[in-house]
């Protein structure tokens, strides 16, 4: 599988990224990166490379508060899954 180049546009400058991803996706990443820049520099004022890392920080955040809530569903999947009535509830 070849990776497509696609180009995107974010806090002003033209980034070309190589992905395995669809053109569409990078372009959905893209603008949501772009947004968070400009919403997070219209209320800080930051340099652009402070702004970058402040976004990658909350785009972090945001990923492993998401991966934990996972890991907690799946957890009470199971439970729910192995608990004494839900086999009673299958038949």
């Amino acid at each position: 599988m070849e990776k497509i180049r696609t180009t995107v546009r974010i806090a002003g400058k033209e980034y070309t990224i190589a992905s395995y991803d669809t053109e569409e996706y990078v372009n959905r990443v893209a603008d949501w990166v772009n947004r968070r820049m400009e919403e997070l520099g219209a209320a800080t004022k930051l340099p652009a490379a402070q702004l970058a890392v402040l976004t990658a920080v909350n785009a972090a955040d945001d990923m492993m508060k998401s991966r934990d809530e996972i890991r907690r569903l799946k957890a009470e999947l199971d439970d729910l899954r192995n608990a004494p009535d839900a086999e009673s509830k299958d038949e």
